[in-house]
């Protein structure tokens, strides 16, 4: 058809057609409009939606949200996952409906850790296990990411139940946490590995301990160190051993006997079950010095014996390593009012064996007998010979 050459018709009556078309509109203007509005999706400012993206370029991508107009997020935004394309589903969080220029603005990275804040919480309150990937070291302890973008403070002391020497051996590691402390001022999530680990070992101690029996010999690793004792692993629980129970004879400090991470066999001297401690000794595993003695010592022979410590008194000879030295009776006591001197300490005194207290496994020491002081400065010359 030759539309150049159309013509109007003569006849037409514009002004009837005009009163119709304004009629048309007058009616359904409203309707109309409602339509139109309802064809787009309801949202307000701060809300997290879904979109469809458009298209991506090295700039920006543009997404479909069903409003009026498509919105744009940066797209540095989208790097955290180089597959994504056009036509794939996202979730976005409206910053603005319509900046100066009339453009809808959104941004992917603030859906994506509002998402994140709300698993964190949901995890808090449900006591929830989560996995979280240890990102580095820092001051105190460690920096973990969980829900893949929150990052979170792991204390040293809550990386395990036993001390940790080298927080470096964790980086790099994907491991499970629990979230134990939600600061929501200043954004701050702490986690704990231990926590973890003690539910588990408290499990562990109830099986345990429900086995145990005195007398019962069990392969552990030295733990930690002290004075008075050694705390032995025995599997996911702890036991003691005192400094009396490392040996025979006497030390001034465990470290004689054990060092950290030593394995030991160690024997079940007690234990409570309510309270949960373990008695263990390391000596009674040994032969005691009391069976190498001389079986044809008798009263009255001479002894020898090396002086371990020297009193006010007189010297306490201790007649073979590990047995326990000559016990002193209650009368007799005759200190010596001079000061102690080196030539006064005795190297090898003899002793007089008395009758033997084989139910105390002691020798009551000879010496003794010798009560006054004539006696005893007879003894000290001895010694000095």
């Amino acid at each position: 058809m030759d539309y150049k050459n159309v013509q109007p018709l003569a006849d037409f009556d514009w002004n009837a057609f005009d009163e119709k078309a304004g009629k048309i509109s007058d009616n359904s203007a409203n309707v109309n409009n409602d339509a139109y509005e309802k064809s787009f999706n309801a949202f307000t400012e701060q809300d997290v939606i879904e979109g469809t993206i458009v298209s991506i370029n090295d700039r920006e991508a543009v997404v479909n949200v069903g409003a009026k107009s498509d919105g744009v997020i940066p797209a540095s935004e989208l790097r955290y996952n180089p597959d994504l394309k056009a036509g794939d589903k996202i979730e976005v969080y409206v910053e603005s409906q319509e900046d100066s220029n009339g453009q809808l603005m959104l941004s992917h990275k603030k859906a994506r850790i509002l998402k994140s804040w709300e698993r964190v919480n949901q995890a808090y309150d449900n006591q929830e296990i989560i996995t979280g990937y240890v990102k580095s070291r820092t001051k105190g302890g460690l920096i973990v990411t969980v829900f893949e973008n929150i990052e979170a403070f792991l204390p040293g002391s809550q990386i395990d139940v036993k001390p940790i020497r080298d927080y470096d051996v964790y980086v790099d590691k994907t491991m499970e946490f629990k979230v134990v402390k939600i600061n929501h001022e200043y954004k701050n999530v702490v986690v704990s590995h231990k926590a973890l680990i003690e539910d588990e070992i408290e499990a562990q101690k109830a099986e345990i301990i429900s086995h145990l029996e005195k007398g019962q010999v069990l392969e552990g690793v030295v733990k930690n160190i002290t004075s008075y004792g050694v705390f032995v692993d025995l599997g996911g629980v702890d036991g003691l051993i005192h400094i009396t129970d490392l040996s025979w004879g006497r030390i001034n400090h465990p470290e004689e006997i054990v060092q950290l991470d030593q394995k030991i066999n160690v024997v079940i001297l007690d234990f409570d079950e309510a309270k949960r401690r373990i008695a263990l000794g390391l000596k009674q595993l040994t032969p005691h010095p009391w069976d190498a003695l001389d079986p044809n010592l008798k009263e009255g022979d001479h002894v020898k014996g090396k002086v371990r410590q020297r009193d006010e008194l007189e010297p306490a000879p201790a007649q073979r390593p590990g047995l326990p030295e000559g016990g002193r009776r209650g009368g007799g006591r005759h200190p010596d009012p001079r000061p102690r001197q080196p030539q006064d300490e005795p190297r090898h005194p003899s002793a007089h064996a008395r009758p033997l207290a084989g139910h105390r496994r002691e020798i009551p020491r000879g010496q003794q007998a010798h009560r006054y002081g004539a006696q005893l400065h007879q003894l000290r010359h001895l010694c000095r010979a």
